[in-house]
């Protein structure tokens, strides 16, 4: 009983995701088949039994109980339905089958469009509100041990200078986990110790994903500057933006994260810290020479030191830093470019997930997740904020574009394949066959989603 009422918050979430890809799917469908001239019988969103309902001219909008799908009933198509009653008649010049083949596929696949252009919107949209944030990919990396990065040799400290062939510093932000997931095989080039290194990660990387909590396991976390607190003792050393730090106190510092037990080292007292500055702060193009504090000492070429003392803030001492994060603002035209590329990489990553597992290369159980695990997902993200949650609602739109796409009847791209096949033989797969394969269609779904809901309970 717990375990239900604990799920409950999950699921107000997920249906409103659910409703939204749904609504977006059907209203593809109905778009095209009221452009064509078509009859559009019904609007399902949901299935049976029926919440309420309304007609309007020919068409009755439903909000179905069953959050599972929708449909739009078009006259003259075997469809969820299974209506043949005037199948066996000349069609009517508003029926699906009056209109020419191009037609029908372009209905068939006006779901599946209108679900990567969702998709694309959601993108284009969080381009342009929120912009994209990213430590730089430079310097070495932190690797966790129980993941599958340290599984593939890469270590904490290792310098990545190459992923599948592209330089590491193309591949900020996103792309080394899109890299990751898109390789097959995944290479990794690495300097340790002044030794190359070449790293081939395992052939069921989405497996390994899966079952280490989703994370490839390596974070560029170099100590570079970002922001400097006004009046504080980073400010008054002469700190600037894309200074890296290398010493404080006794410490070596790699990592950001080493500045904050370094500083707790010095017990407030005053220390020596070093950092490296690149040659490109002191001078621009249209101006002079930045003029270095005083009390900054060269110590070897872009090497600087500095004497200083950290300020107490609680248990802690601070200097008034924060970490360097690369930050894109995008206007509205970069934020297309962006988003419609975002799109096309995202729905290659779901197709190639899909590929993956179909050919046996990574688990089918690990990786497929249904109504519960969708559930899950959705109110984390929720909780996360209005970003994430945009975000899996566009990564589950492609992934509905997709499995609708797939030649399995009852779904958009089994019609497809009836189309294709009139469309070259110039005749209508019979009747009766259509109605065989639709049912076992239907049961083959119905079966999947049975196994899916109890491997999601069986993962929870």
């Amino acid at each position: 009983m717990d375990a239900i009422l604990n799920f409950l918050p999950y699921i107000g979430w997920v249906l409103l995701a659910i409703m939204i890809l749904v609504f977006i799917h059907e209203l593809g469908h109905y778009l095209f088949a009221k452009l064509f001239g078509m009859k559009v019988e019904k609007f399902s969103v949901g299935f049976p039994p029926k919440i309420i309902g309304k007609k309007i001219g020919e068409t009755e909008y439903v909000l179905g109980l069953t959050p599972l799908g929708g449909y739009v009933k078009i006259a003259g198509m075997v469809d969820e339905s299974m209506d043949t009653d005037n199948l066996e008649s000349e069609p009517k010049p508003h029926d699906f089958r009056a209109k020419p083949v191009w037609q029908r596929m372009l209905v068939m696949t006006g779901g599946v469009l209108f679900n990567i252009i969702l998709a694309a919107i959601i993108f284009i949209t969080m381009k342009v509100v929120y912009g994209e944030s990213y430590p730089p990919a430079v310097g070495a990396v932190m690797v966790s041990e129980a993941s599958v990065a340290h599984d593939m040799g890469l270590r904490t400290g290792d310098l990545i200078t190459g992923v599948n062939g592209k330089p590491v510093e193309a591949l900020e932000g996103l792309g080394v986990m899109e890299e990751v997931l898109l390789a097959n095989p995944l290479i990794i080039d690495l300097e340790r110790e002044g030794e190359l290194i070449r790293l081939e990660g395992p052939v069921d990387m989405m497996t390994r994903l899966s079952t280490s909590g989703g994370t490839f396991g390596i974070n560029f976390s170099a100590a570079l500057v970002g922001v400097i607190v006004e009046d504080s003792p980073a400010e008054a050393a002469g700190l600037m933006r894309g200074d890296q730090i290398v010493l404080v106190g006794d410490s070596v510092i790699t990592y950001f994260e080493d500045i904050e037990p370094a500083l707790l080292a010095t017990n407030g007292s005053s220390f020596l810290m070093r950092f490296v500055r690149s040659d490109t702060v002191f001078t621009s193009v249209s101006g002079p020479a930045v003029r270095l504090p005083d009390s900054l000492q060269i110590v070897d070429g872009t090497i600087f030191e500095v004497s200083m003392t950290a300020d107490r803030s609680n248990d802690q001492f601070v200097m008034g830093i924060f970490q360097m994060f690369r930050f894109n603002r995008y206007g509205f035209g970069q934020a297309i470019v962006s988003g419609v590329g975002e799109t096309f990489v995202n729905t290659r990553l779901v197709a190639a997930s899909l590929k993956r597992i179909f050919v046996g290369q990574d688990s089918f159980r690990q990786n497929i997740g249904g109504p519960v695990m969708i559930a899950k997902a959705t109110k984390e993200a929720a909780d996360a904020g209005a970003r994430y949650f945009w975000g899996i609602v566009a990564m589950l739109s492609i992934t509905l574009a997709i499995i609708n796409i797939l030649p399995i009847p009852a779904l958009d791209g089994g019609h497809l394949v009836f189309l294709i096949y009139e469309g070259i033989v110039r005749k209508e797969p019979p009747l009766k066959l259509r109605m065989i394969l639709q049912q076992v269609g239907m049961v083959i779904l119905l079966a999947f989603m049975v196994f899916v809901i109890f491997n999601d309970l069986l993962k929870l």
